[in-house]
């Protein structure tokens, strides 16, 4: 996959033009309110320029995970009314994405109007990427964007069907993601870091695997840096651990170890008797971890290392906390070490990047997600891309 091919619509004349992009809409909500409008406030940019281009703009999407057609629960209406706030000018909802009634609104639609059709996914061709249903929502535009890097991991009709249908471009807020993550990966400054943490090393291999042959060190925390010191005969008590995947953890040392990719691990942990708000707590050399402990953060000596080893780095690459930051005070490691980073690149020394549910919002908590140099809104895309495999979505736009 050649991404230095993706094309911007950059210079193109969309003046009356239908154009489909292909958007992220699938944000929280609760009882038909947006809970969390962050995805959308990111889309708004980019449908704005098409808007002020004179381009007819037709936004999808998925919402929720419908399983026999359109369900109310699941319809994007209060998302369009959501949006509409957030651009300060009307987005009309199609009751369907494809068919007369997606058809007549978009025929109906001025130049610069926005319209929003009904969940992709309340057809099984999308999921099932059917060639027929990708020809029916083709049908309404005249070319193809995908700015939905959140959703470029699945290869589904709209995100992978339709470029095969339409002239297609890569829109703005995809292009940032895959710039951001080229940055760190492809063409970083080094020597660069990764922070790689969260529940379990099942859940990560590829990614532990892929990044020890790019990054010079690899910080590992969270319940998957217990079965890598298991691994390495340290006692962890009652603490999160996978042991059968010790032999895995010693041969991904093994390999980064080959590859001059220093894995870096806990000097010193925070343990509890429980995992509950207001548990007695208390800081203990990793080595000194007792059979009743649970391992829930690291410890100040390993925070001041982390930002040691930060401080010798230039690029920076996270992905999940360094413990169990939801309930204090066991966040407080991964807010310390976020704050490091968040102040090297306001200084203009480090470029940081991170992404990821979990850490957005170990970010958010730490306040400092608008400090880092780029924060992923997407969760699987940002996790697959880490794990070096090629994106459907993205691939088809590379063509």
């Amino acid at each position: 996959m050649n991404l230095d091919k993706l094309k911007t619509t950059d210079g193109l004349d969309l003046k009356g033009k239908r154009v489909l992009v292909r958007a992220d809409l699938n944000v929280p909500a609760k009882n038909g309110v947006v809970t969390d409008a962050t995805r959308l406030e990111r889309i708004v940019p980019g449908l704005k320029d098409l808007a002020a281009r004179g381009a007819r703009v037709v936004v999808l999407s998925h919402f929720g995970r419908p399983k026999d057609g359109p369900d109310t629960e699941n319809s994007l209406a209060p998302v369009a009314e959501a949006l509409g706030r957030i651009t300060g000018f009307p987005v009309a909802l199609a009751s369907d994405c494809v068919g007369e009634a997606a058809a007549s609104v978009v025929s109906a639609l001025p130049e610069g109007g926005i319209v929003v059709l009904e969940n992709t996914r309340f057809h099984k061709g999308e999921e099932k990427n059917d060639p027929e249903f990708a020809k029916a929502v083709a049908a309404l535009g005249d070319i193809f964007v995908n700015d939905a890097f959140s959703a470029a991991h699945r290869a589904h009709a709209t995100t992978e069907g339709l470029a095969r249908l339409l002239p297609a471009y890569a829109g703005p807020l995809l292009m940032e993601e895959i710039n951001a993550l080229r940055r760190a990966l492809e063409q970083p400054k080094r020597p660069v870091a990764a922070v790689v943490g969260g529940a379990k090393v099942s859940t990560k291999i590829p990614v532990l695997t892929n990044l020890s042959a790019k990054v010079d060190k690899l910080i590992i925390g969270g319940g998957m840096a217990n079965t890598f010191l298991l691994a390495g005969g340290v006692e962890i008590g009652k603490s999160l651990a996978e042991p059968d995947l010790l032999e895995t953890a010693r041969e991904i040392m093994l390999a980064a170890k080959s590859r001059s990719c220093e894995i870096v691990l806990p000097q010193d942990v925070v343990v509890a008797e429980r995992f509950a708000a207001g548990a007695p707590s208390r800081t203990v050399l990793s080595m000194d971890v007792k059979p009743g402990d649970m391992i829930l953060d690291v410890g100040p000596k390993t925070v001041g290392h982390y930002v040691d080893v930060l401080s010798r780095c230039e690029t920076l690459l996270w992905n999940g906390p360094l413990g169990a930051f939801e309930i204090a005070p066991f966040g407080e490691g991964t807010f310390a070490l976020a704050r490091a980073a968040a102040e090297r690149t306001k200084a203009g020394t480090l470029v940081s990047v991170a992404g990821g549910g979990d850490t957005v919002a170990a970010l958010n908590a730490a306040g400092v997600t608008d400090a880092f140099t780029y924060v992923s809104s997407a969760g699987g895309a940002f996790l697959e891309w880490l794990e070096g495999r090629e994106l459907p979505g993205v691939a088809a736009l590379a063509r």
